[in-house]
């Protein structure tokens, strides 16, 4: 994401416009709040409390004005993309990264490991315990007006991601 979140949607668009675009607009100043940071952490179960705890104090000390509920879902997201993360990709991905990107009406967060199979969102079975964290995350993302996706990373691995809209659906 090298334009540091400022695109206009969840999804960071690079650049000022196409190649020998003529009359392109200026892009206006990025807000304090938006960047993109990321951090990385072992493949472990205590890594799920600190992810979220993290990306809590992140948006605090950005000052990204998004709503509460807002801040819950992604921090729910959080915790379940990591630990799916640290359940099922650990044995070939000992490390993953975590990115928290802020645009100017969006925060994405996402959850990247070297595992190169691509997650299955189960269906609900209420005799099972576990194996819908995808389903939450997808149901979270469609509540507040946001996405998420899957997508293969160039060395093999994958990327879970889900972007929110600042405020509120309900707002």
């Amino acid at each position: 994401m090298d334009d540091q979140g400022r695109g206009p949607g969840p999804r960071p668009q690079g650049g000022e416009g196409p190649a020998g675009a003529k009359n392109v607009a200026p892009r206006p100043a990025p807000l304090p709040y938006e960047g993109v940071w990321r951090f990385t952490a072992p493949a472990l179960d205590a890594s799920v409390p600190q992810a979220r705890h993290a990306v809590r104090d992140l948006l605090l000390r950005q000052g990204v004005p998004v709503a509460d509920e807002v801040v819950q879902g992604l921090l729910l997201i959080v915790s379940e993309l990591v630990t799916n993360a640290v359940r099922h990709a650990a044995l070939l991905s000992p490390v993953l990264a975590v990115e928290v990107a802020v645009g100017a009406e969006w925060v994405r967060v996402s959850v990247e490991d070297s595992h190169p199979y691509r997650p299955t969102a189960l269906e609900t079975d209420h005799g099972r315990t576990g194996g819908r964290g995808l389903l939450l995350v997808r149901e979270i993302a469609r509540e507040a007006n946001g996405t998420c996706d899957v997508e293969h990373t160039a060395s093999g691995g994958k990327v879970v991601w889900a972007a929110l809209p600042l405020k509120s659906a309900q707002a």
